[in-house]
């Protein structure tokens, strides 16, 4: 009896974790924006901190590290959220892929030969 109790109490434990865990968790690019602020809050804190704490060039090399790395964990963080779903869904089917042309400006082509009798105005086929 004792053991089937403490199983429920391990399993509410890993259920609760799981559930706080999620809390945590950035689904939105919002969300991202949002942890990019705080982050560029206590970077520019702590890099009036080196400025105060070491005078000169020294205190301005760390102050501008502490502002980059903003830079790096934004880029991360926006690029780790998913892009959001299209509003209007065209259907089922993809789209048709856009095959590049044969030839471009680089690659001259041949022109077209005519026959001799042919003339440019004329539709008739033979």
């Amino acid at each position: 009896m004792a053991q089937n109790g403490r199983c429920g109490v391990d399993a509410l434990t890993m259920a609760t974790l799981r559930k706080i865990g999620r809390l945590f968790t950035i689904k939105t690019r919002v969300e991202a924006w949002l942890v990019i602020y705080a982050i560029a809050l206590g970077a520019v804190e702590r890099g009036r901190h080196y400025l105060e704490t070491y005078p000169g060039f020294g205190g301005w090399l760390l102050a501008i590290a502490c502002t980059g790395v903003v830079f790096i964990a934004g880029a991360k963080l926006l690029d780790s959220v998913k892009a959001p779903q299209p509003a209007v869904v065209a259907g089922p089917y993809q789209a048709p892929i856009r095959r590049r042309q044969l030839t471009g400006r680089n690659r001259p082509t041949r022109l077209q030969t005519r026959r001799v009798s042919e003339s440019p105005i004329s539709r008739r086929t033979d």
